[in-house]
């Protein structure tokens, strides 16, 4: 019987897509939960059903203060705050610094301050950038693309230097395409996944930047949030270690539109627009470390997490 986790427990975005989940996770385990959020992204709807078993604390990572009282008491922290788009770090890239490097920086300030055990951070395949290494494991060097990768690839650093000159022990969880319920397909910062569907089941076409022949490794986020459980859980020291985040199979944008006309029953061709700036033309992630290391395997398939999503759109719609 796998071990449950215990102690207090600190989500930082944890009003946003993946954030409430991986609350609601850790409500499950039995830790004591505590939120904090500038719902600048999140959403308060997303904690509705677990208002009542949490500590929220609104304010923004990038504060000091917030830092501080935010990482009082707790044992572990999920660092998801973010401003999780790339396009608006192409137009904003001091807003992103400050979101990322700024807001990570004070909160490892404030973990070891309070002798916090372990962190994971919210890292993103986005730091392989334009790599024509497939599937892509963590040794390769960071190519980014945008002020988002960048800043990702920067806090990866901060994760791994306060644990060996801090003594804060942590892990950078690269995060592949993810998709599930909660993303909000209205906003800027959503996923692929979540705007075609919203557009789909409306009878509208899927609008495509590019050609549609770029790939994406998307993993459902019920994997995310067990790939952090499992680092939180590793009884061996994590040493600041990246891992991959993903299924280990990828997807053409094409077949995505194929893939949800066929769970829809509808036969909606794409539009096409010119690329966007700072997108990668490929992701699939290399699994070999993140198996050694957290014992991760995904446990849903494509089909598994499209199905869960669909349906989870339809009742909340119904």
């Amino acid at each position: 019987m796998e071990k449950r986790l215990r102690g207090n427990a600190l989500v930082t975005g944890g009003a946003g897509f993946i954030g409430s989940h991986l609350v609601e996770a850790l409500l499950e385990e039995g830790c004591a939960v505590r939120v904090v959020d500038d719902f600048s992204s999140g959403r308060r709807e997303n904690l509705a059903a677990v208002a009542g078993r949490i500590e929220l604390l609104e304010g923004d990572m990038s504060e000091p203060e917030v830092a501080g009282r935010a990482c009082e008491d707790m044992d572990w922290v999920l660092h998801e705050a973010a401003i999780p788009s790339v396009p608006y770090s192409v137009k904003n890239p001091a807003a992103t610094q400050r979101a990322g490097e700024v807001a990570t920086l004070l909160l490892l300030e404030a973990c070891v301050k309070a002798r916090v055990r372990r962190v994971t951070f919210a890292a993103s395949s986005s730091v392989y950038g334009d790599t024509v290494t497939f599937p892509s494991h963590e040794d390769l060097p960071a190519r980014p693309l945008s002020p988002y990768a960048a800043s990702k690839a920067a806090c990866e650093g901060y994760i791994r230097a306060f644990a060996r000159c801090r003594g804060l022990d942590g892990i950078s969880l690269r995060y592949f395409n993810v998709f599930g319920p909660r993303q909000d397909p209205a906003s800027p910062y959503s996923g692929v996944i979540s705007i075609f569907l919203d557009r789909m089941m409306g009878g509208k076409r899927p609008v495509i930047f590019g050609d549609g022949l770029q790939t994406r490794d998307f993993v459902y986020v019920g994997d995310v949030v067990r790939a952090n459980l499992l680092a939180l859980k590793s009884e061996k020291p994590l040493g600041g270690a990246v891992c991959n985040v993903g299924t280990g199979k990828r997807i053409s944008i094409l077949d995505l539109v194929a893939e949800i006309n066929r769970s829809l029953g509808t036969s909606l061709e794409p539009e096409f627009a010119p690329p966007r700036e700072g997108d990668a033309r490929h992701t699939l992630a290399d699994l070999t470390r993140a198996r050694e290391i957290l014992g991760y395997e995904p446990a849903f398939t494509f089909e598994d997490g499209m199905r869960r999503l669909i349906r989870w759109l339809k009742d909340r719609t119904s």
